[in-house]
Parts: C-alpha cells; sequence; structure tokens
C-alpha cells in the first residue's frame, strides 16, 4: 500500500492490522536457532534416514537443550522431510506376536545380508543381534559363511557376552547345518526356527537388516572385503553406542544394556543347560 498509494504508514498498518513497531523491526530468527538449525541440517545429511525426532535426541546427547518442538519446526524450515517409501501391497495375515524377552542373552535373533563389491563380487554378512536390548551382537562379512563359520562367530562372541537361551533364525542351509545344530545341542542353546516363506516371525532382525541397509551398505561403495568390514564394524560401534533407539527409550542400545545390567546387579544370563 505504501508503493502504490499516497496513504501514510500509520493508516497502512491500521487497515491490516498490523502495529507500526512490528512493520519497522521485522522479526529475526535467534542467534541460539541459527547455530541449532545448522547443526540439524549437518546430522540430517550425516543420517540421511533420520526423523526430527532422532536427530532430536542427538542433539540433547550433544548438550544441547532443545526440546521436540522447536527441532520438528527448525526441520520443516529446512526441508529436510525424510520422504516416505510406498510399501508393497501384502497379504492381510494374522500377526504372530513375538516373545517378549525379560534379559539380555535370552534371544538372539540372526539373518544374512547380501552386498557386493566395486568389482561386482559378492559379499555376505551374517547380523546378530539381541531380541532385549538390540543392541547388534556382531556383523561378521566375508565372501563365503557357511554353518561351521557361523558356529565360530557365536564361540567368538559369547566369550565376551556368554551363551544366549536361544537362537532364532530361518531356515537356509547356514542354520540346519549339522555343525550348528551340533553346536546348539552341545551348548544348550534353543533353536527357534521360523516358518518359510514368513519372515515378520523374525521381525526383530529384519527391522535391523533394513536400518542397516540404509545407513551402512546404501551409503557406502566397498572396494575390498578390507574396507568393507572396516565401515561395517565402525557402523555398528556407532549403532549400539550413539544411534538411539525408540524401543530402548530413545537411548543408545549399548546405553541400554548397561542400565539393565546395573538393575540386574550385572548378572549375564546363562544358557539353559551344557553339554560338553
Amino acid at each position: 500500500m505504501l508503493e502504490e498509494t499516497s496513504i501514510s504508514e500509520r493508516r497502512a498498518c491500521a487497515l491490516v492490522g498490523l502495529s507500526r513497531d512490528s512493520w519497522r523491526h521485522p522479526p529475526q530468527r535467534a542467534q541460539h536457532d541459527q547455530a541449532t538449525s545448522q547443526r540439524i541440517v549437518e546430522l540430517a545429511h550425516e543420517r540421511r534416514r533420520f526423523g526430527y525426532r532422532r536427530i532430536a535426541d542427538l542433539l540433547r546427547a550433544e548438550g544441547t537443550k532443545v526440546n521436540d518442538k522447536r527441532v520438528y519446526r527448525l526441520y520443516r524450515l529446512a526441508e529436510l522431510s525424510v520422504r516416505k517409501r510406498r510399501g508393497k501391497q501384502r497379504l492381510k495375515l494374522e500377526r504372530v506376536p513375538l516373545h517378549q524377552c525379560q534379559s539380555v542373552n535370552e534371544v538372539w535373533s540372526m539373518d544374512f545380508v547380501s552386498d557386493s563389491l566395486a568389482s561386482g563380487r559378492r559379499i555376505k554378512c551374517l547380523t546378530i543381534t539381541d531380541d532385549f536390548s538390540h543392541e547388534c551382537v556382531d556383523i561378521a562379512v566375508d565372501h563365503g559363511i557357511g554353518g561351521e563359520y557361523v558356529v565360530r562367530v557365536l564361540e567368538q562372541v559369547a566369550r565376551f557376552r556368554g551363551y544366549p537361551q536361544a537362537v532364532r533364525t530361518d531356515q537356509g542351509p547356514e542354520f540346519t547345518s549339522r555343525a550348528f545344530m551340533a553346536w546348539a545341542q552341545a551348548r544348550g542353546v534353543r533353536h527357534i526356527l521360523n516358518q518359510p516363506g514368513k519372515p515378520t516371525q523374525n521381525a526383530y532382525i529384519e527391522s535391523f537388516n533394513g536400518k542397516f541397509r540404509d545407513e551402512c551398505l546404501n551409503e557406502h561403495w566397498f572396494q575390498s572385503l578390507k574396507q568393507a568390514r572396516a565401515e561395517i564394524a565402525r557402523w555398528r560401534a556407532d549403532y549400539n553406542e550413539i544411534r538411539p533407539h525408540s524401543s530402548c527409550g530413545r537411548i543408545p542400545p549399548a546405553k541400554f544394556a548397561a542400565r539393565h545390567r546395573q538393575s540386574t546387579g550385572g548378572a549375564v544370563t546363562a544358557p539353559l543347560q551344557t553339554q560338553e
């Protein structure tokens, strides 16, 4: 109105219901908001599949006092919303609830994830997670992993964590081999097998594998097996010790497991029976 007509500033502000002070001094973003917004953008580019809630968790872990509403506002202003993936159309089947674990090492879930090097040669990743703490127990990476290889990995992990009461797997040849079945029987570990064609019966490991693909495998172009092992080990440490997990009260799985061990006196769940 001031540009197109000859009316005064006082009259123009009165017509649109705007105070003259607001017109002369437009709102400026606070210095704190600018620094926080810059850090949000950096975290969003580092972790492309993170929404504003997990980014808020990371900010608070770094010592920034900020609530979810402010992070959401700055997140939207920076146009950082994660695109939702369209799920496949599946048949509506009755869901079978998973057993609710009560302690660390009660049930471990295992599965395989495949990828390839820049040369085209395939690599295989054996992922192992704890169903209670949601920790990534281990990720073994090699060109080929058979039943005996799986047993060696489990024995190595058990030196530090102890043996699980049970392991949950699909019916792949590595998990139904004589070496694996003999190991489970000798160590008193119950083997829970999924029904064929029903991966949702092992939903914990399927959820973890989805994160592993999105945040690690899809973000790197591995030149060698050595590089793949190093990058995957770095991502696993980040997942366990830094990345907040919603099922753990929005804290890292390792911290959640440490709190549980403190509350139970540091006890580690032993296998049901041991046969030497």
